[in-house]
């Protein structure tokens, strides 16, 4: 099977890609570093002929970068997997597609399924909800995979956190399901891998980390971490950015397990990991090479 895998200059791309070649598939990269810019008409030129599997690996998980870039954001969660979708539909390829948590209110009480409905509350939300209902339309033959919050994302927020004396505001009374970028590869792996071997298993499936946390019990997991100063303090409070978490993103999982057999392992093992891909992340931007 011949996969063909989008990502950007993020580190889940880089993780990816290293994990697939380790396999049998013939994979190829494309990069689209910036999906405002990119002229989605010459799909054709970008996707080889023979390719069997898109897999968009543009993991969204800011709701914040997301307000402050709608219209990149329309672009990338939506205008271009739908374009992609097209594509693939009139081509007989099939699409592997990146969803998150946020296309929930965070209203429900309990974990969330694969087949409830989304009501968004932020910009990225809506855009990944419009795009999930837009795919089950076109292009049978695809996965949509949610996931829980990014834990590079909060790792970054702390860090970057740490030049002011301030502490950071994280807000207990949000609740989710931290998602490693290693973890993350490894699912994507194994599904793709059951795909080649001709698993004809379509539709949206749930992935998060083991072990439900607030954001405020992850702040403080994540400053307990090597190379965060030690003299830098999260407080339980409501950040300006609060609204746009739902206060229940808790994810059920178990679809996913029966269908593929993919467990959930905790987040908490990816830590340190995390901490190394973006240590790493880091150096690569002040040489300037490129992930891809």
């Amino acid at each position: 099977m011949h996969v063909l895998v989008v990502h950007d200059y993020g580190p889940l791309g880089k993780v990816l890609l290293e994990r697939l070649r380790e396999t049998s598939l013939h994979v190829s990269p494309l990069l689209v570093s910036n999906p405002v810019t990119a002229d989605f008409s010459a799909l054709e030129n970008w996707i080889p002929e023979d390719t069997d599997l898109i897999v968009n690996a543009l993991w969204l998980t800011d709701p914040e970068a997301a307000e402050r870039d709608p219209e990149g954001t329309h672009k990338a969660a939506f205008s271009l997997p739908v374009a992609m979708a097209e594509y693939a539909r009139d081509r007989g390829i099939a699409l592997f597609q990146l969803s998150s948590c946020y296309v929930f209110d965070g209203r429900k009480q309990s974990g969330y399924l694969a087949s409830n409905p989304g009501q968004p509350v932020n910009e990225l939300g809506n855009w990944q909800w419009e795009c999930e209902q837009a795919l089950r339309t076109l292009l049978p033959r695809h996965i949509i995979l949610r996931t829980g919050w990014s834990l590079s994302r909060f790792i970054r927020k702390i860090q970057s956190s740490t030049a002011t004396t301030e502490p950071l505001l994280l807000p207990g009374r949000c609740v989710g399901q931290p998602v490693s970028v290693r973890d993350l590869a490894r699912v994507m792996t194994a599904v793709i891998r059951q795909l080649d071997c001709g698993a004809e298993v379509w539709g949206t499936f749930q992935y998060a980390g083991a072990e439900a946390i607030s954001l405020y019990e992850l702040g403080l997991a994540i400053v307990g971490l090597p190379e965060i100063s030690e003299d830098f303090h999260v407080v339980d409070g409501m950040p300006s950015w609060g609204h746009l978490e739902p206060p229940n993103t808790k994810l059920i999982c178990t679809k996913i397990r029966n269908t593929f057999g993919i467990k959930q392992f905790p987040w908490r093992s990816g830590l340190l990991g995390e901490l190394e891909i973006l240590k790493d992340e880091a150096m690569r931007a002040e040489v300037g090479i490129s992930t891809n």
